[in-house]
């Protein structure tokens, strides 16, 4: 085989650096971005933040009112100097008719430290005013922490106070205990030679966690955790109170499946009653730990608003997402004045770096805007009637309208949100399939799910809707859609069967 050298013409494409920074910046989420920006403004020196005009306004009055208070203030001094000079001319003559021990008496007797002391204002120990609030913060202590500090203030014996710290650290986030006590017992005699402690040691301690705050923590299921709660109940007050326990005690697979006419068969009990004994079982919490856990709150920036302005829907960019940023004219002057080659060539170097970050970022807006006016225009009806509306749209409808390829709207639409008057999107909600209807048209999967979580939220808990029911219902309006399909879209609206939501009250 002979190597020879041969002429190929071809076309490649390259992906420039100013290249991927666009596509880099397109995809960010607005957090991210910012954070982008803040970095690029810190390793840049020819980039700064560009002020708005209202700044500077606000800058210039105020320096115009430090100027108006300066004179001011000096023309107050210059009174209060003659004023001054005048009192000590008038001091002078009469001080010959008073003398030093007739001053001295006078000023004891006018001020005094108690008199001095009540005139100041004093601290009240009553109760605030109405319309006073205190501002408090919220809590980040754990559950296993409020569960220690409580220990802590419970009268434990040394041994029982040793037994209490290994409960709690058993207990998990969901407030129930994760070790039986037969291993917490093991736990706590292996190694020790000295005192050996007995499961009824064990028990009782767990029986006074379980009464900690919140009531039924430290629960070993679902059932010891209600009947816990139960037993707080005065049973002079409280109707109904022994036969609730026995249903949670004999009959709790009954109720979990909701199987209420097997229920009121083996115990005996009417509907009304059941239903006053569910009405008292629902007072309970089954997740008493959820009240003391709070899950940090996750704020979203929207990049977009929407508006109805004169009877057409508006997109606008959000301009608090963002800091506008700019070229510093002053530094890039330098690079025609500077002498030296390598400052010339670092000023140079970051300039042209500058003005690719803010070309990279205004391409950004441009395409961000250019695909949410479309998202618009196609879902107008969702925006005046709701997601009942939504009609069906895929990434490559809105590419080959804006002209742009299928990856770009993915990048566009991914992590980016739109504040409408009907709550905040991702773009990537006004996007889903469709469904073949009787009459030859398409109806969006958003708007199936949309109208089951309607049908659902209408029906009659004594009586459900199956997901046969609810798809006949759906052909009676022409969006024919099988059982199976019903089901899938339940489950991603977290909607339990029918059987589970079946209710007597």
């Amino acid at each position: 085989m002979r190597q020879s050298l041969q002429l190929r013409m071809g076309q490649q494409l390259t992906m420039t650096p100013q290249l991927q920074q666009a596509i880099r910046l397109l995809q960010l989420s607005t957090l991210d971005l910012q954070q982008e920006i803040q970095e690029a403004l810190d390793s840049n020196p020819l980039l700064e933040i560009e002020e708005s005009d209202s700044d500077s306004d606000l800058d210039n009055d105020a320096q115009e009112k430090n100027g108006k208070d300066n004179s001011h203030d000096d023309a107050n001094q210059e009174q209060d100097t003659y004023e001054v000079e005048a009192v000590s001319d008038y001091e002078m003559d009469s001080d010959a008719a008073l003398s030093k021990d007739t001053v001295s008496e006078e000023l004891a007797m006018d001020v005094t430290w108690d008199e001095y002391m009540s005139a100041a204002p004093a601290a009240s120990s009553g109760p605030m005013p109405e319309d006073e609030t205190v501002y408090q913060g919220e809590t980040t202590e754990t559950l296993h922490e409020y569960l220690m500090w409580q220990l802590e203030l419970t009268p434990f014996s040394p041994t029982d106070h040793g037994i209490a710290v290994a409960i709690v650290e058993a207990i998990d986030d969901n407030g129930t205990l994760t070790l039986s006590t037969e291993d917490i017992l093991e736990s706590l005699n292996d190694g020790n030679t000295e005192e050996q402690i007995e499961l009824d040691e064990v028990e009782a301690v767990l029986k006074r966690i379980q009464l900690f705050d919140p009531v039924g923590i430290g629960a070993r299921s679902l059932q010891e955790c209600l009947c816990i709660q139960l037993n707080q109940f005065d049973p002079a007050i409280t109707p109904w109170l022994k036969e609730t326990k026995m249903i949670l005690n004999e009959h709790i697979d009954l109720l979990a499946s909701r199987d209420y006419r097997t229920l009121m068969k083996k115990t005996k009990l009417k509907e009304a009653e059941l239903k006053e004994i569910m009405t008292l079982i629902h007072t309970l919490n089954p997740k008493p730990a959820a009240s003391i856990i709070r899950e940090e709150s996750e704020y979203v920036i929207p990049d977009v608003s929407v508006k109805k302005i004169k009877g057409r829907w508006v997109v606008e960019l959000n301009p608090d997402c963002m800091p506008k940023i700019r070229v510093n004219d002053h530094y890039a002057a330098m690079s025609r004045s500077v002498k030296s080659s390598t400052d010339s060539q670092f000023i140079r170097s970051h300039l042209q770096e500058a003005k690719w970050f803010i070309k990279s970022l205004e391409s950004r807006n441009e395409t961000l805007m250019k695909v949410t006016n479309c998202i618009v225009q196609q879902q107008q009806a969702f925006f005046e009637h709701g997601p009942e509306a939504m009609r069906p749209m895929v990434l490559n409808d809105v590419a080959e309208m804006v002209e742009m390829h299928e990856s770009t709207i993915s990048r566009v639409t991914t992590q980016k949100y739109m504040h409408t008057p009907r709550g905040i999107f991702e773009l990537k909600y006004f996007f889903s399939s469709h469904v073949s209807t009787e009459n030859g048209g398409e109806c969006s999967s958003t708007a199936i799910r949309a109208l089951i979580k309607k049908l659902v939220a209408a029906e009659n808990t004594a009586k459900p809707l199956s997901d046969s029911k609810i798809a006949d219902i759906l052909a009676e309006q022409g969006i024919k859609v099988a059982r199976r399909t019903i089901a899938k879209y339940r489950e991603s609206l977290a909607i339990p069967p029918s059987n589970q939501r079946k209710s007597l009250i």
